[in-house]
């Protein structure tokens, strides 16, 4: 499996960061970490909404359990401390969102 931050320079670089010492220097850290992941999820939900345009049965009818299964086992490689438990809450809260998103915006289809 290739590394997500060989794609992505910007997100080796950060991430390559030492942890700060200081509470306001985390919390600074943490800001950034935040902001990347909301244009990130902005992107993830633009995307999703594309998929539901191309499935032959999309919304929750079209969701697919294995897919989604698939998408954790992937991301609790690279995230072994939050591991697939946690990680499916987080995922499965994203894509009901991207869904519900996606079924707000019909004219957008």
């Amino acid at each position: 499996m290739p590394d997500p931050t060989d794609h992505h320079p910007s997100i080796g670089a950060l991430i390559s960061r030492e942890v700060p010492a200081s509470l306001a220097e985390c919390r600074q850290l943490i800001d950034e970490v935040d902001a990347l992941l909301a244009v990130l999820l902005e992107y993830r939900a633009t995307i999703s909404a594309r998929v539901q345009q191309l499935k032959p049965v999309g919304g929750r009818a079209g969701r697919d359990p294995r897919r989604e299964a698939e998408i954790v086992d992937r991301m609790a490689r690279w995230a072994p401390r939050l591991g697939p438990r946690r990680l499916r809450r987080i995922m499965t809260a994203v894509i009901e969102e991207s869904l519900d998103l996606a079924e707000e915006a019909p004219a957008a289809r």
